[in-house]
């Protein structure tokens, strides 16, 4: 379990996708990108989408994410993606109050029982006391992230 903190923003591009039957479907699918800004997402999901499709395409709408930290999973079975809201427990100093702090992550995972085996892999490594308030599956397709362009040459 790999995870990543960034600005994520999340992208919605309309297609002309050729369905199993070999008809052509207009679809509009999600992808969240690793972006500064909104026209940095515009152009990085508009190329690296240029590798999937073939013939004209559209960005129809960039949102910044919810979370800002995302769970990547290595297992090859993972292939959904899970919005997680977390509530961080803390006790206030002064009025000894139960404070809470609500956090969402995106997991990569198999399932809703595998979400919340990665974010429990992932939560028992720190101190933190916590409770997962909700997991739900996306319509996310794919996450991209930037490269760093010194690693890649090496």
């Amino acid at each position: 379990m790999r995870s990543r903190t960034s600005m994520w923003f999340e992208t919605r591009v309309r297609y002309d996708k050729t369905m199993e039957d070999g008809s052509n479907k207009k679809v509009t699918e999600t992808y969240t990108v690793d972006a500064l800004s909104f026209s940095e997402a515009e152009n990085f999901i508009t190329e690296e989408m240029s590798h999937y499709i073939t013939g004209d395409f559209e960005v129809k709408g960039i949102t910044p994410a919810a979370y800002g930290e995302i769970f990547f999973s290595d297992a090859d079975t993972d292939d959904n993606w899970f919005k997680t809201r977390l509530s961080f427990i803390t006790i206030d100093e002064k009025s000894e109050q139960e404070k809470r702090s609500y956090v969402t992550y995106l997991v990569q995972a198999h399932s809703v029982n595998g979400a919340m085996k990665h974010i429990e892999e992932v939560m028992n490594s720190t101190m933190i006391d916590y409770e997962i308030v909700a997991i739900s599956e996306t319509k996310i397709m794919d996450v991209f992230e930037h490269k760093n362009k010194s690693k890649e040459n090496e």
